[in-house]
């Protein structure tokens, strides 16, 4: 079945994906090796890359830009700024959750609780890839803890994780006149430093990471869009 699934991702038959009545070059071997030595959870992460970097939607997939990253990363400012110079339209996916219930953030989380505003995010993210191509993406920070909509976004969008020190994070939602994190500022500093240590192996996932830390806008942008126009994958 693995089998199966990579030579459909590939766009090969089970017999062509094998070569079977043929000597397997060195390549093969290669690659046969490799498979049979990882352990299932790990095997299953590299079918699913192999289906994300090669599959039938790589093409489509590129035309889709996702920014993942916590609040202060630069998403929406830098991905505003993306989507014009591509000529992408831009998605603020909070926004569109918003809009979807028809009421703020705030509310929606005391209303449905952490699991239901996860089940309308996965719900907003599908209905926005699936209302077309030449998009770019802002995802709220916390999307990398679903692991269903998470592996939704990285196998149908090129995902780019901007990163920031937790220092950077803090100063810059300050800067935007939300005065809430200081409040108690070394407590909230800690916090903030435990929720991107444990989001971090997540993030990693991204196709691209563009750390923006000591970085003024031009310069994040410039890296942005270097990550994004960046063919090798």
């Amino acid at each position: 079945m693995l089998l199966r699934h990579i030579g459909s991702a590939l766009g090969l038959s089970l017999p062509e994906l094998l070569n079977l009545g043929a000597e397997e070059s060195v390549e093969q071997r290669l690659v046969r090796r490799i498979l049979e030595q990882l352990p299932r959870h790990r095997l299953e992460d590299v079918i699913f890359r192999l289906m994300r970097d090669y599959g039938q939607e790589e093409a489509a997939r590129r035309n889709r830009i996702a920014l993942i990253g916590l609040r202060g990363a630069g998403k929406t400012t830098l991905g505003r700024r993306l989507a014009t110079e591509l000529g992408f339209r831009f998605v603020e996916l909070d926004a569109e959750i918003e809009r979807d219930t028809g009421m703020p953030m705030g509310e929606i989380f005391a209303l449905y609780g952490q699991s239901g505003y996860r089940r309308i995010e996965q719900r907003c993210l599908r209905r926005a890839l699936d209302s077309g191509e030449h998009t770019v993406l802002a995802a709220g920070g916390g999307i990398v803890s679903q692991t269903e909509t998470y592996d939704l976004l990285l196998s149908r969008c090129l995902t780019i994780w901007l990163r920031a020190s937790p220092e950077e994070h803090m100063q810059r939602v300050s800067a935007q006149g939300d005065l809430r994190p200081m409040a108690g500022s070394a407590e909230a500093m800690e916090d903030l430093r435990r929720i991107l240590a444990a989001r971090e192996p997540q993030y990693m996932r991204a196709d691209h990471v563009v750390d923006t830390t000591g970085q003024g806008e031009e310069d994040s942008f410039r890296a942005l869009r270097n990550a994004v126009l960046d063919r090798g994958g």
